[in-house]
């Protein structure tokens, strides 16, 4: 699990890859991925927007942007964590994934919260 902790938000990213729902021929992999988001700091925060920076084995880059995660924008209070699954499509068995969160504190200030980087691979593609 890749971890980083930025303004006193942890974020942890854990990644898998869905073989019954991929296929090579295609090519199409599909991964899904879970994240923790831990308020760790003394502020309530919520979280407003996600970045996410998509690398295929191409080095191909796709960036998505967009309100909240999975349809919510959590409100973490400190000391109260926030978890969800979502997914990822690549056209190659390998990837890499990282961005950033926008959260906002109770008093209104913006934090650019980081994700980690973390890969995306078919377990047989790597050694």
């Amino acid at each position: 699990m890749n971890q980083e902790i930025t303004h006193d938000i942890g974020v942890a990213v854990q990644s898998f890859y869905l073989d019954n729902e991929s296929d090579p021929e295609k090519p199409l992999f599909l991964f899904a991925y879970r994240v923790r988001i831990e308020n760790q700091g003394y502020e309530t925060v919520q979280l407003l927007k996600r970045h996410w920076i998509i690398t295929d084995g191409d080095g191909q880059i796709r960036h998505v942007e967009g309100e909240g995660v999975v349809g919510e924008q959590p409100v973490l209070k400190p000391g109260e964590s926030f978890e969800y699954t979502s997914g990822c499509p690549l056209s190659t068995p390998v990837g890499t994934m990282r961005g950033s969160y926008q959260m906002q504190t109770a008093n209104r200030a913006l934090l650019q919260v980081e994700i980690p980087e973390f890969t995306l691979a078919v377990p047989s593609a790597i050694n």
